[in-house]
């Protein structure tokens, strides 16, 4: 009898895929996707390596990501907002009840009508919450943003106490820009506020106000933008700042670097 006998080579198995960090010539660091796989050459096993720059795709994941994030802080402020306003309009009540029942000359009269300013603010805050959850549109019109800030200088200086000096840059005329009004004042509260907490020992908090021509190479780093005339809103402060730890969890409803309590 005869015998044939063959000799067959194994299939060859991707050997591994992953993601790893990777570098231009320049020496700038890029998120790359790298997929290693075998190849047969008669006795010999090859390896054919594949990477791809992923810069793109992590950029795009992480716009999905805040997305979400708002989404969900949109969701819990609509769900708070009417509620909320109950209350407010409890103690606008009673703040002009108040004033009503105060003389002209009685040194309350002004920290009563700081508290009724207050809470108008809070009840223009509920329309913003509404509008951040979708159920209230915004109210945007022609503002003059350093008249908008300073207006509100007197409250800020309030908020931030002795131990913080509050200064105003003001390089220059600006543009009148459409907004919402009471949506700039929000950001700018909450960003004093911040930047309060992140001085406890004393510092100085900036708000500058100036002119801004962005090109096309500033617009093509930032999602959304368009070359041309703006008006620059900056607020700086001299505070600890934050790591890329915390940048990281900058969109997350409930996150806060503050101790319990």
């Amino acid at each position: 009898a005869k015998r044939a006998e063959y000799a067959v080579a194994p299939r060859p198995s991707p050997m591994g895929f992953g993601e790893i960090a990777a570098r231009r010539r320049d020496a700038v660091e890029f998120p790359a996707e790298i997929s290693l796989a075998p190849l047969a050459r008669g006795a010999d096993v090859l390896t054919i390596v594949a990477v791809r720059d992923v810069t793109q795709r992590k950029v795009v994941e992480l716009q999905l990501q805040t997305a979400r994030r708002m989404e969900a802080i949109g969701r819990l402020a609509g769900g708070v907002a009417h509620d909320f306003n109950n209350l407010l309009t409890v103690i606008l009540s009673y703040a002009s009840l108040g004033l009503d029942a105060l003389k002209r000359t009685d040194p309350v009269r002004e920290d009563v009508e700081e508290i009724r300013r207050a809470a108008e603010r809070a009840s223009a805050l509920v329309k913003q919450l509404l509008a951040f959850g979708r159920k209230q549109v915004l109210q945007p019109r022609p503002t003059h943003l350093r008249e908008l800030i300073g207006g509100m200088e007197k409250l800020i200086c309030r908020l931030m106490g002795d131990h913080v000096v509050v200064t105003s840059l003001e390089p220059g005329a600006i543009g009148t820009v459409s907004v919402d009004p009471v949506q700039i004042e929000q950001v700018v509260m909450n960003l004093a506020v911040n930047a309060r907490d992140a001085m406890p020992t004393g510092g100085r908090l900036t708000i500058e106000t100036a002119n801004a021509e962005l090109d096309a190479a500033y617009a093509a780093a930032h999602a959304g933008v368009r070359p041309g005339s703006y008006v620059m809103l900056a607020v700086t402060d001299t505070g600890i700042g934050m790591d890329e730890a915390i940048r990281a969890h900058l969109f997350e409803p409930f996150f806060t670097t503050k101790e319990q309590g």
